[in-house]
Parts: structure tokens; sequence; C-alpha cells
């Protein structure tokens, strides 16, 4: 039998092409149409990495200019046009929209309502900011205490208030204010003692002011809470070291320390006051010492859904948006000056 020549492939009944290696140009073609795997240069990792933020930032930007910046636009065109009427009124094109300047807002500013709902929510932020930041101050340093036993139950117990709406605070509060049937009410008379009411004249003050405090503590209470923890414990220790007590580590370390929590809450307890809707807007039903524009937020209210004013409201929107602004930032230029002082002494 034939023997096959040596190295020579053995096809076992089936032809088979020998293998041939690529050429030279054909492997190049191949390399050449692969794809290309690189990394990027240094510039362009740096302006991906400057780009990145804006990225993130994008989805809350988009939300902020469809319901605010977009609201806020429309709110400005609006106060500064107005309604004319043609005629009697009726037919088409007897109604039209006019530029109106700046009448909108100073009638707004001359209107005897407006000013006094102002007074009335100046005279009701009086009550509620001492008050609630003090209370909040208070919790929170009680809180920090180490011989404060119960500090979870306590802290939740002080911040529940704060999680139930406006509304129904508001509406909770006002069935026990009412003497016919307020528990309080019950337990006076059995005792024999005065009823006072608190729905009508100056106790109405003390008694939306109670629930602006009741539903707002909690919150001021965990932002001074938490900058509290946050202090380094060394030198309470050093203090204690020294001789001090847990009222002096108070009133000279902790309070001066927390102080720019003590600004923040501040600032939102003044834009709150000055925003006040749901309490004398939810009490309004239940009494009579309540009128429809006690608050500048309930004579916007009045002006644009009772009224059909909505140009007038539109002015006197921006009016107290502007006041809230002004006042908000002087008060953090005083304080940021008294922080800058007290830093350099």
């Amino acid at each position: 039998m034939t023997q096959p020549p040596k190295g020579a492939r053995r096809s076992y009944g089936v032809k088979t092409a020998p293998y041939a290696h690529p050429s030279p140009t054909t492997t190049l073609k191949r390399a050449r149409s692969a794809p290309r795997f690189f990394h990027p240069s240094p510039t362009t990792t740096l302006k991906r990495a400057r780009s990145a933020p804006y990225f993130f930032l994008l989805p809350a930007a988009l939300l902020f200019a469809l319901f605010f910046a977009l609201s806020i636009g429309y709110a400005l065109w609006l106060s500064v046009h107005k309604v004319e009427i043609k005629g009697l009124g009726l037919g088409k094109g007897a109604k039209s929209e006019v530029w109106a300047g700046l009448e909108n807002y100073g009638s707004a500013l001359a209107d005897p309502e407006f000013l006094g709902s102002a007074l009335r929510v100046l005279g009701y932020g009086a009550l509620v900011v001492p008050v609630m930041l003090g209370l909040a101050l208070l919790f929170a340093l009680l809180l920090d205490s180490e011989r404060v036993r119960g500090r979870s139950f306590a802290r939740l117990a002080i911040f529940l208030p704060y999680a139930v709406p406006g509304v129904i605070a508001a509406v909770l509060w006002g069935f026990l204010y009412l003497p016919d049937v307020s528990p309080f009410h019950f337990l006076l008379e059995k005792a024999g003692l005065p009823q006072p009411d608190l729905m009508d004249g100056g106790p109405l003050y003390l008694a939306m002011s109670n629930i602006a405090v009741w539903g707002g503590t909690g919150f001021n209470m965990i932002v001074i809470y938490t900058s509290l923890r946050a202090l380094p414990t060394e030198v309470f220790e050093a203090a204690k070291l020294d001789g001090c007590s847990e009222l002096q580590i108070a009133l000279r370390i902790k309070i001066p320390m927390v102080m720019p929590s003590l600004v923040l809450t501040f600032f939102f307890s003044i834009i709150a006051t000055l925003q006040v809707f749901n309490e004398p807007m939810t009490l309004k039903p239940l009494t009579n010492g309540i009128p429809s524009t006690w608050s500048p937020l309930m004579k916007v209210y009045n002006d644009a859904f009772t009224g059909g004013n909505i140009y007038a409201a539109s002015a006197t929107a921006v009016v107290l948006a502007l006041a809230t602004f002004a006042l908000s930032f002087a008060l953090l230029r005083i304080s940021n000056r008294r922080t800058t002082q007290g830093a350099g002494r």
C-alpha cells in the first residue's frame, strides 16, 4: 500500500484544502477595518468632568422652569395688564386686555385692606417666631444633654406635629377652640372658671399662633439638634474639666456655635409667617372674626377667585414676593455682618 509522503495531511476520505496564512496586505486591511478603542485625551476628559454637574442639574432646572419660573413670569405679565371694557361690555371684542404699566401696583399699595392684612401678619409673626424658635432651641438643648432619657421617643414626639398637614391641624385646633364642642370649655365650665372666646378679637392671634407654634417647632428643633450633634465633643469635655455647668456650656458654647442654624430657621420662619394662609383660611368658616382679607395671601386669593380680578391679584402677589425677598436679604446682610465682626474679635 502506498504511504502518503512525509508531512502531508491525511484526508480520511474528505478532501480539504491546505490552510493558508493571510497575506500581509489582507492582515493590514483587517486591522484597519477593526473598531478602534482609544482613551480620550485629557482635554476631552476635563470637558466631560466640567459638564457632568450640569447634566445632573438638568432635571431640577427643567422642573423649576416649568412650575416656578414660568408661573412667576406669567404673574409678572398679568400684573402690568388690565381688562378694558368698551360700551356695555357685551358682544365680541367688548373686553380686551391692554397694557396697564404700574397702575395695578399703585392700587395694591394704596389698598387699605392690603395694608391692614400686612399689619395683622406682622403682629402674628411677632408672636409666632420668638416663641417657636425659643421652644425649638430649648428642646434641642435638652435632647442634646447626656442626662435625658428616651431621647429617640422625645425627638419623634416633638417632630410628629410637623408631619400633620396644616389644614388638618387647623381643623383639629379649630374644633378645640369652639365653645360648644371643646373639651377645654367643658372642663372650665365644670370648674366654675371663665371661658375665653379664642375665635374673636385679640385672643384670635393667640389661637392661630398656637397652631403655627405647635406645627413648626419640631422642624426647627431637628435643624438645631442636628447642628448640636455635629459639634466636636472635645470642646464640651474641656469645658467640663474647667468646671463649667451644663447651663454655662449651653449658653456660652453651644448656642454661639449653632448660630448659623438659628439664623437659617429664623429666615424660614419669617418667610412662612409672611405667607400664612392655611390657618386663617381654615378657621374662617368657624368664626365671624376672620375677614376674607385677614392675611396678604388671603387678599390675593379673594381678588383672584372671588372678585375675578386676576391682574390686581398678580400685582399684590408680586409686591408680597418682593417684600419677602427684601426683608430676607436685609436680615441676611445684618446677620453676616455680625458674624464677621464676631469672628474678627
